[in-house]
């Protein structure tokens, strides 16, 4: 770009993505190596042979899967995918997959608009001609359907794109005229961002006839300027791009294709010799005010993607129009090529636009023109010589020096034309290099797909191992949309997410809830260690603010810098720190240090519990967090419970894989019970001496025991001498009533908000054991909840996974490793917030990358799970004497499906073979078929859900006036809406007197 100043960025428009269906090519990448390897994609019909035409060399562009559509992805049942027109699908997850190219598959994407248009293909007479086999189709739903008019305004309600929503029809310029129209409205500040383009899909390819000298070619190719073209070869495609100002664009990381400089579009008016044929005056001028509008001079554009058909007329009016519009060749360093797409895939009609641009996009970006086929020797009706083109014949690299500057070409039947200029996107800033870990995402709407999001994305970065993982994090962050079921990995470079991704371990059946409650569980002492959370004090700005808080406060109260504790810098400053860490006055106040840290640092990334609880010191972090204590209050308070304790005689702690019944029958005097953490699970305190001999004892008689890294015997006796002066200490100090939820571990009840800000909670607390076993049992009564072990260490999690009542379903997430694990603290971290956004967790990803500038980029898209739903043909000569036949249960030759209907909720999942159909009350069976019958399924359970099953009001109106009719009873369409399952709605019929007999007389037969 010439001038990358704000003002000439202020009327640029940038292409940030791309998607399409072509012949041959099922996205766009492999489109551009077709075009690369001068493949020809347009495929030989020996059984459309005009026998009238032997000559004649029946051809076309087919598009492979036109009748595949995941209908259960955007809501539809297989009756509504079956009906609506194939274009208007492909364009729906077109659509999906150019933003979610583009980076901007979120739901946070800018306002968005939405411009296309398709061609006609007669889908709408097939669905008419099958009307007798759908009895609950009538011809507005028809219309609703098939119409053009619906195809801009679909996208936008099932994306929920709020910006303008326009269909366009200006024939062969259909989709350049949409981009056109989207560039204005961006231009205009009607919308942020904008998805341009369209679709020309005939899913039953038509008969075709030969007309000598017409515009169909003869042998099957279309051969653009070329001495032996004699017509074009008919083709479906789609294509879209989305379009952003370059300005946002470049602010926001997006990666920019190409520029669009300028465009425009008019008509030919009368200026020609009738309405279908073309105009040299109207096309010249239409290439002249895109030229102005672009503020580019005609020799800078290098290459011209034409419309290019081929045909007698079309080709010598068009490069004449060029030839007035860019002057001779006189002063050009090198000639301007020319070239047409059609030559490789055929006419695209409503899509042959967007097709040619997104061809001449690729090229500038890569710098490589691609071949035009079958090009011989010129045209002799075109005039090559006086003109400053030159056919590219052979796929060759950019001709001119500069920047790269293209013209794309598309001509309407009817006059209609259009013209857009695009140039080489200006160099783009890198991301910073990744230096850590980075939590890459992916989800599906059901299981099969997010394992097929996590293998498509395994085998990207396999296959392109430069991939930053910074910007890919970003990417899927940011600009995916999150669906129930989620797959995650942490990894630190491309080779450790493949390993990752390959071999990742069975994810839950159950999906990620709407809203994840959270649960932060604080552990006690014991997990402490020298250098605990240094990666985070040092790599994270938000942990370190809130450490040196409370280590501030703090420092008066203990005499020393709990960082020169946690976070020594020598190795002398390591064995000091050590020996003070292993005291109580150290290790309680660095505990709940790091605990009010994680918390803090948690919330800078919108991840917030719903409840907290504690376990023995951990419960002055849950209380912190809930509010009971400020922050500098609660780490003076636990300094002063450390000195306390410091006090005491020699104590010590032991865990004992006992029940707390056989405990307390094997306790010498002088040792209790201090807490327990599950129906095997206890803890023992007392004197140091008196544990340890207990504990070697209960070994020697074959039991489980261990003296913990606890130097006190806390939740026994001899805390009674301190209990007064702890009372002392926290009645100095202010309490507030809690904000959240807290969970008692010494009643394993929630906590009353009045009780606990009174100092004798907090004596209770002290001195009575811990009940950490019945915490979980209060916790695992909602199954649903996510509980975060918020470390040191895991004790928590790993009790919680103990514990009897524990069946694997319920999330538990640890943050830190363990002392001895050899892993990374922020990997850790990351994995912990990765298994909480799994589970239904929204955090706010730009906090978790510090806001750190990363880029889009483009990643592999959804994997649609499609199925075949294309109505058949009409029979050529329908028989006007046969009646037609009896309707069936779920119109199966329409579907052109065997058995289920495919996309069909796993609600409505078949029984296995062999398994016997239920026998169903007469009017539930009934009600059964005419739920089928509307939806599309041929198996529906009595206990489906209507909109769950893809129905809408229009589907409910349409069963309450089979209902009303069928069983004569008063039947509204609020009455389907609220029983929406067949069997509450077949109850309500009964109740309202439906009579058994007529549901029996009015069942189809099957």
């Amino acid at each position: 770009m010439t001038d990358n100043g704000q003002e000439d960025q202020e009327h640029l428009v940038a292409v940030v993505g791309m998607a399409g269906r072509f012949p041959g090519a099922a996205d766009v990448e492999r489109f551009w190596e077709n075009l690369l390897a001068e493949r020809e994609t347009i495929t030989v019909l020996p059984d459309r042979a005009d026998p009238a035409h032997p000559e004649f060399v029946p051809a076309y562009g087919v598009l492979d899967g036109a009748g595949d559509f995941d209908a259960a992805y955007f809501g539809l049942s297989a009756h509504d995918a079956l009906i609506t027109d194939p274009q208007q699908r492909l364009l729906l997850e077109c659509a999906h997959e150019a933003l979610e190219r583009a980076g901007h598959g979120g739901t946070d994407r800018p306002v968005t608009g939405v411009y296309v248009g398709t061609g006609g293909n007669g889908y709408a007479e097939a669905v008419r001609a099958r009307l007798h086999e759908m009895p609950f189709v009538d011809e507005w739903r028809v219309r609703q359907a098939t119409a053009p008019d619906s195809a801009a305004t679909r996208i936008a309600y099932h994306l929920d794109l709020t910006g303008p929503a326009m269909t366009v029809q200006t024939a062969c310029s259909t989709s350049l005229v949409t981009v056109h129209l989207a560039v204005q409205a961006l231009l205009n500040g009607e919308c942020d961002l904008a998805v341009a383009g369209g679709a020309t899909v005939v899913p039953h390819l038509p008969v075709m006839r030969y007309t000598p000298g017409g515009i169909v070619a003869a042998d099957g190719h279309c051969r653009a300027f070329d001495a032996d073209s004699d017509g074009t070869v008919s083709a479906s495609a789609v294509g879209l791009v989305v379009l952003r100002p370059l300005a946002d664009a470049l602010a926001d990381g997006d990666h920019v294709h190409a520029v669009i400089r300028g465009s425009a579009v008019n008509n030919d008016g009368r200026h020609k010799a009738g309405f279908t044929a073309p105009s040299v005056v109207g096309q010249a001028e239409v290439v002249r005010t895109a030229h102005e509008v672009a503020g580019i001079d005609p020799h800078e554009v290098g290459y011209v993607e034409a419309h290019g058909t081929g045909t007698a007329l079309g080709d010598p009016i068009e490069v004449a129009a060029l030839t007035q519009a860019f002057g001779s060749g006189e002063g050009r360093g090198a000639p301007c090529l020319i070239g047409s797409v059609k030559t490789n895939i055929g006419h695209t009609d409503a899509a042959a636009g967007v097709t040619g641009l997104i061809k001449a996009v690729l090229s500038v970006e890569h710098g490589v023109v691609p071949a035009t086929l079958h090009y011989r020797s010129p045209n002799p009706a075109v005039d090559f010589a006086t003109s400053s083109f030159e056919v590219n014949a052979t796929t060759r690299p950019w001709p001119t020096d500069g920047p790269r500057v293209a013209g794309v070409n598309a001509l309407g039947v009817g006059g209609t034309n259009a013209h857009v200029v695009l140039e080489q996107a200006p160099p783009q800033e890198q991301s910073a290099p990744s230096t850590g870990h980075e939590l890459l995402l992916v989800s599906g709407k059901t299981p099969a797909a997010a394992e097929a999001a996590a293998d498509r994305l395994a085998e990207h970065l396999a296959a392109h191992p430069g991939t930053h993982l910074g910007d890919a994090a970003r990417t899927l962050q940011a600009g995916r949309t999150h669906h129930t079921h989620r797959r995650f990995v942490v990894a630190s470079g491309t080779r450790d997410a493949v390993t990752a991704l390959r071999g990742r371990a069975a994810a839950p059946g159950t999906g990620a809830l709407s809203d994840a409650e959270l649960v932060f569980m604080y552990p006690g002492q014991g997990g402490q260690h020298v250098g605990m959370t240094a990666e985070l004090y040092d790599g994270e700005p938000a942990f370190r603010r809130a450490l040196d808080e409370v280590a501030d406060a703090a420092a008066g109260s203990l005499g020393f810098d709990l960082r020169d504790v946690l976070y020594p810098r020598t190795d002398a400053e390591r064995a000091v720190a050590a020996g003070r860490l292993a005291t109580i006055e150290a290790g309680q106040p660095a505990v709940f240090a790091v605990q009010y840290a994680t918390t803090r640092l948690l919330d800078s990334w919108g991840l917030r519990p719903s409840a907290v609880t504690g376990h023995s010191l951990g419960a002055y972090a849950a209380a912190c967090a809930a509010g009971v204590f400020a922050p500098a209050d609660a780490i003076r308070l636990v300094a002063r419970r450390g000195q306390l304790l410091g006090t005491v005689p020699a104590g010590a702690m032991a865990a004992v894989r006992l029940p707390e019944r056989e405990v307390r029958g094997l306790l010498p005097a002088d040792i209790t019970v201090g807490a327990v953490n599950g129906p095997g699970q206890c803890t023992v305190t007392g004197p140091a001496a008196s544990v340890a001999r207990f504990a070697r004892e209960l070994t020697d008689r074959g039991f489980e025991a261990r003296v913990l890294r606890i130097a006190t015997a806390g939740h026994s006796p001899l805390v009674d001498p301190i209990t007064r002066s702890f009372a002392e200490a926290i009645e100095a100090l202010p309490r507030e009533r809690p904000v959240l939820p807290l969970l008692s571990d010494t009643t394993g009840a929630w906590a009353d908000e009045d009780a606990v800000r009174g100092s004798r909670y907090w004596i209770r607390h002290m001195r009575e054991p811990v009940r950490f076993g019945e915490v979980l049992d209060t916790l695992f009564g909602a199954p649903d909840r996510v509980l975060v072990d918020m470390g040191p260490g895991r004790t928590l999690a790993t009790l919680t996974r103990q514990h009897a009542a524990y069946d694997g379903k319920q999330a538990v997430v640890r943050l830190a490793p363990h002392p001895a694990e050899e892993a990374s603290e922020k990997e850790v971290l990351l994995a912990g917030v990765g298994e909480m956004w799994a589970r239904g967790a929204h955090p706010d990803f730009a906090g978790l990358r510090h806001h750190e500038p990363r880029r889009r980029i483009a990643l592999p898209t959804y994997p649609f799970e499609r199925g075949h739903h294309l109505v058949p043909p009409p029979a050529p000569h329908p028989s006007t004497t046969t009646a037609p036949p009896p309707p069936t249960e779920v119109a199966s030759p329409v579907s052109g499906t065997e058995g289920p209907a495919i996309g069909a909720p796993e609600a409505a999942a078949v029984a296995p073979a062999g398994t016997p159909a239920p026998e169903h009350p007469p009017v539930l069976r009934a009600v059964l078929t005419a739920f089928g019958q509307a939806l599309g399924y041929p198996d529906i359970d009595p206990r489906d859900g209507l909109f769950d099953l893809g129905g809408d009001s229009l589907t409910a109106t349409k069963l309450a006036a089979w209902a009303a009719a069928t069983f004569h009873v008063t039947v509204r369409a609020s009455d389907v809406l609220r029983f929406q399952s067949p069997a509450s709605f077949a109850a309500l019929l009964e109740e309202r007197g439906a009579d058994a007999f007529a549901a029996e007389k009015e069942t189809p037969a099957s």
